[in-house]
């Protein structure tokens, strides 16, 4: 019986298609699981002549199975070898010399997590066989992926005695396999993602934006006059022109976005983890077009010619909130032909609103450049008294004297400085000229004691050089630093935490104040507090806007007030509007306030003015 299993088995082996690669797994256990527990267990019977019959040919055919053209083992139930085919030592350039005595372990790659392993040997106990792929190490470090079963062999006690591995090298199957893969998922020509890929990266890029809340862009890209260069120059230069487009694209994009080519001279980069924001993500996509726009605009090497192939890109924006794939390629594939028509080497959105925001963001950043260079900016002062009303300081906030759009806000410029980095410029532009208005007061009586509050951003204060650029305008215009404040955000507090003390350190050691601005809005602790070098805590105008009917409001700001009294900071209050307010904010222990109650930000001229009602 045992000898027509085997046979039996030895058939359907060799019968399964080479590409079947499960079923040949499957197999594999049946068939090596028979012959090897027959080479080990079978004892030959002197008195049956039959049954010593049947044991012969069992073990003839054993004999065969332990020298096919598969790589086998045999280890005790400790896992030790005690014997290895001829295959195996071809397989993994180990001879039976070097692995009887040892653990499997030599063979072991690191391609695996460790928790395969213990899942491998967690189905051994419990079913007594594993199969599956597995990636072994040759002799000679070299990684080769096999077919893999593993059977544990029981004695007459039920106790496991020993266990049988047969590896497969299906190096050249893998190899076939991704072949077609290649050939199924990426373009011949470029090696880039093809259509087929595309859409499924892009489903999963929208499921992950519907999760995440971040945005996306599709870029449909067409080269201008590559017919013309394909026709006159041929295909070959066609070819090599586009394999050139192909590396300037990847050159352009990060590393989890995709650039595809769809066919002929059309390409789409799908960008992904954009800004949470629309109008942002619009912003961080135009940058990265352009910058497409610039590196596919350089002259092609061509049969030794320079040619130009201009882009022409469009641009669908795109969220978790869209599905239909082939809909948001169809808005980017009109917006191109919209580049196209409106002169080509061009990027344009798909949506009228977002490209006429675009347009206008650019428009405003030129401006801000001219603005600096023009200095259309100003410091308005706003006061700052205490609770009789006396001048203690006052605060410098920047304003854009536009020569067309008039008098522009904080708000309606600093975001985009920000982005676009001119925040250091500008910021830059703010210390001089408060330091040079500090040298001016200290010639007056009544402003030679006035301390001078002045904003710092996020991204001007984390240069690393940021202590000596403050301190080098100390210098330059010879005034006190104690005179000068600046004012940083909860939420910088949370940035590389050691860099920021030790700038804030270098600062308050020379005299400079500061001041923790939109305190509350945050998630400062006290201990945390009690680690930087403050001056003062400023309660947001939040919580000062309905202090009168908000009993939350009136919580947190006496919260605030006690945290800055514990810690010996002062604190004022911003954007008082009403005596009401300034009231509440003294019953809780405030003294310090700023706001439209005594004065809104002012030019020069008129702060001045206010200098003897306040004195």
């Amino acid at each position: 019986m045992g000898v027509l299993l085997l046979v039996s088995d030895l058939y359907l082996l060799y019968s399964i298609a080479p590409d079947d690669t499960f079923a040949m797994m499957a197999h594999f256990g049946k068939f090596f699981g028979y012959a090897m527990l027959h080479l080990i267990q079978m004892r030959i019977a002197e008195e049956d002549s039959e049954a010593r019959s049947e044991a012969e040919a069992e073990l003839r055919i054993a004999a065969v199975a332990f020298n096919l053209q598969v790589s086998m083992l045999i280890t005790d139930a400790q896992g030790v070898i005690l014997r290895v085919n001829q295959m195996f030592t071809q397989t993994t350039g180990y001879t039976a010399d070097e692995v009887v005595g040892q653990l499997p372990h030599l063979l072991k790659s690191a391609r695996h997590p460790a928790g395969f392993y213990r899942t491998m040997w967690a189905a051994i106990r419990r079913t007594g066989t594993w199969q599956g792929e597995n990636w072994c190490r040759r002799k000679n470090g070299e990684m080769f992926p096999n077919l893999l079963n593993i059977s544990a062999v029981r004695g007459d006690d039920g106790q496991v005695s020993h266990y049988i591995g047969a590896y497969l090298d299906i190096t050249e199957h893998k190899a076939a396999e991704e072949e077609i893969k290649q050939l199924a998922f990426y373009d011949t020509l470029t090696g880039l993602p093809n259509r087929r890929l595309l859409l499924d990266r892009l489903q999963k890029a929208l499921i992950s934006s519907a999760r995440s809340g971040r945005r996306g862009a599709l870029m449909f890209i067409d080269l201008d006059n590559f017919k013309t260069i394909n026709d006159t120059l041929g295909h070959d230069a066609g070819d090599s022109l586009l394999k050139q487009a192909a590396s300037r694209l990847l050159a352009c994009v990060r590393e989890d976005d995709t650039v595809a080519r769809l066919g002929g001279d059309e390409f789409v980069v799908m960008l992904v983890e954009l800004s949470k924001l629309e109008l942002e993500a619009a912003a961080q996509t135009e940058v990265i077009g352009e910058k497409i726009l610039g590196s596919l605009g350089q002259p092609y090497p061509l049969h030794n010619k320079e040619c130009i192939s201009t882009p022409s890109i469009g641009v669908a924006m795109c969220s978790g909130r869209h599905r239909e794939m082939e809909e948001l390629l169809k808005r980017a594939d009109i917006a191109m032909y919209q580049a196209k028509d409106s002169g080509r080497n061009a990027l344009r959105f798909f949506e009228p609103e977002m490209q006429d925001a675009i347009d206008e963001r650019a428009t405003l950043e030129a401006e801000l450049r001219r603005a600096l260079d023009k200095r259309h900016f100003q410091l308005f002062y706003q006061i700052q008294v205490d609770s009789a009303h006396r001048l203690l300081g006052v605060e410098g906030l920047i304003r854009w004297m536009h020569p067309e759009r008039g008098l522009l806000l904080p708000d309606q410029f600093i975001p985009l400085a920000e982005e676009t980095g001119l925040i250091l410029p500008i910021g830059q532009w703010i210390l001089e000229t408060a330091s040079a208005q500090l040298r001016a007061w200290q010639d007056n009586v009544l402003t030679k004691d006035l301390v001078l509050a002045v904003n710092v951003s996020a991204k001007q204060f984390r240069q690393v050089d940021f202590a000596a650029q403050v301190l080098a305008c100390v210098a330059q215009y010879d005034i006190n630093p104690a005179r000068l404040k600046l004012e940083l955000t909860e939420s910088l507090l949370f940035e590389n935490t050691e860099a920021l003390i030790a700038t804030m350190n270098t600062l308050h050691a020379s005299g400079v104040q500061f001041s923790l601005d939109d305190f509350g809005t945050g998630y400062s602790s006290l201990q945390y507090l009690k680690s930087l070098p403050l001056n003062q805590i400023k309660i947001d105008h939040s919580f000062v806007r309905d202090i009168a009917v908000n009993l939350s409001d009136r919580a947190i700001v006496r919260t605030i007030i006690a945290m800055a009294q514990s810690l010996s900071l002062d604190v004022i209050a911003e954007g008082v509007e009403t005596e009401q307010q300034r009231q509440l904010l003294w019953d809780k222990g405030c003294t310090h306030f700023q706001g439209y109650l005594f004065s809104p930000p002012v030019p020069l001229e008129q702060f001045e003015a206010l200098l003897e009602k306040y004195s």
